[in-house]
């Protein structure tokens, strides 16, 4: 997916831009960006490979170099960033995160004509913040600009602007996909996903933007160039998974929404008789843990840690971006408590359940380290569609995902037009899809959270939370 952060100041706020941006590292793996704009001198930039290397020991060498007295930063997912631009609406800097779908409509609607270009990268595709920048400038004015981008791009654009003034733009996706908080200091302020990021250098909570709101931030203060609209579709994946614990969205907090997540899901098995008989509760290290705490809590089994995972040297289980070579080392990372595994009767719960590739290994390194049972849950419903517009669960078709894959093997293209059906263990074709996922991987049993019951853990107003991945609806 990715993360940024921004900050401006009345003193040099290079290091709050390192560790802000550092702090945002649990979003993305593949490449990291700062850009420091000091008045004298300029922009200076940076970008750099994070794949192998944490974005921290890439950057310390850089600070050395870098002075000014506001900056962003990125962690992404995708495409080399922050970028420098020069256009009729002056020079300024941008990093985006969101995905464009209709990247090649745009180019031939907007940059077909002789003297555009863009610079491929070496996959030969278009570098998505520089589209995003060129839409911006097709317009008279920055806010404009992006207003312009982000009703014409299929799929979502948060971003954020430092300006040659020293400004900050922050603009967050039409629909609220992802959040984006200013934090105020008695310096000056910031722009980030994380509220922690900025708690942990002495910034205070200050405003949080509504969807499609524009605003932006000197070292004096912030104020909101384009209001916020009604409608918001925030990601729930940022409870279930990609937030760090400490963080809070609209007002909801990541670790305490796992709890609970964790505790309807046993609430509700109870309910419905279908509570096994387990030793221990366990959770899939890292974010499946929380949402296993608040299952044991609820039902009255004991909470243990069968394996633990080794991370000095490889702190990010979807490292490096080689598939082969990431499942070795998630297999590498996994060490066994043989104490509370040999003989045990073990219920796990993940966040998620994608295409059930490292989870399969995980079951049978449990059984080869004598575990008797191993019951799955997941902590949402059975995934159904690639997002289209973050990078969680995207893949080159639906048929990466385990639960479609799956409904394919049982009932070929007419199984396809029942998703609804088969995401709902209430039905036959709900149970179907249990009993041959837990034979594909070797589950003595296997439940998924409902879509009723994840919500309800969320705690917001449910239409202002996206539920594509599972149900299709926009």
């Amino acid at each position: 997916m990715g993360g940024f952060f921004g900050a401006t100041s009345k003193r040099d706020c290079v290091l709050d831009i390192f560790f802000g941006v550092d702090y945002h590292s649990h979003l993305g793996t593949r490449r990291g960006g700062m850009i420091v704009f000091d008045q004298e001198t300029g922009f200076q930039r940076q970008i750099h490979n994070i794949e192998n290397t944490p974005f921290r020991t890439k950057f310390e060498r850089d600070l050395e170099q870098f002075h000014g007295c506001s900056g962003i930063g990125c962690i992404s997912d995708t495409d080399p960033q922050p970028l420098l631009v020069r256009s009729h609406l002056g020079l300024y800097a941008i990093t985006t995160v969101g995905i464009i779908n209709n990247t090649d409509e745009l180019i031939g609607r907007y940059f077909s004509a002789p003297g555009h270009q863009f610079m491929a990268m070496s996959s030969g595709k278009v570098n998505s913040t520089e589209l995003v920048a060129a839409l911006i400038n097709h317009e008279s004015d920055l806010i404009s600009g992006i207003r312009h981008a982000q009703e014409i791009i299929d799929g979502s654009l948060t971003l954020l602007i430092l300006t040659d003034k020293g400004e900050i733009i922050a603009a967050r996706d039409k629909l609220g996909r992802l959040p984006v908080l200013i934090g105020c200091s008695d310096d000056g302020y910031c722009a980030s996903f994380e509220s922690f990021a900025y708690h942990k250098l002495g910034y205070r909570d200050a405003y949080e933007l509504g969807p499609r709101e524009i605003v932006r931030s000197t070292p004096d203060g912030y104020e909101t160039l384009s209001p916020a609209g009604k409608d918001m579709k925030i990601c729930a994946f940022l409870w279930t998974y990609y937030g760090y614990p400490n963080s809070n969205y609209e007002g909801v907090n990541v670790e305490v929404m796992r709890y609970r997540n964790g505790r309807i899901m046993a609430r509700d098995e109870a309910a419905r008789g279908c509570l096994p008989d387990v030793d221990y509760v366990a959770g899939v290290p890292d974010s499946g843990v929380p949402h296993a705490i608040g299952y044991a809590n609820q039902s009255g089994k004991p909470f243990t840690r069968p394996f633990v995972k080794y991370t000095p040297t490889w702190p990010r289980s979807f490292m490096p971006a080689n598939q082969e070579v990431r499942n070795q080392v998630a297999k590498m990372k996994q060490i066994p408590v043989p104490e509370l595994i040999e003989g045990k009767k073990l219920l796990f719960v993940d966040d998620s359940i994608v295409r059930g590739t490292q989870l399969r290994e995980t079951v049978e390194f449990l059984y080869d380290s004598g575990a008797k049972e191993v019951h799955m849950r997941s902590a949402c419903p059975p995934i159904m569609y690639s997002c289209k517009y973050l990078n969680f669960s995207r893949g080159n078709s639906d048929m990466d995902l385990l639960a479609r894959r799956t409904i394919q093997e049982l009932e070929g293209d007419e199984g396809q037009q029942h998703l609804e059906e088969y995401a709902d263990a209430n039905t036959h074709r709900g149970q179907c899809l249990l009993k041959s996922i837990c034979e594909k991987l070797g589950f003595d049993s296997l439940g998924y959270q409902s879509l009723d019951g994840l919500l309800e853990s969320i705690g917001i107003d449910r239409s202002k939370v996206c539920t594509y991945c599972w149900n299709g609806k926009e």
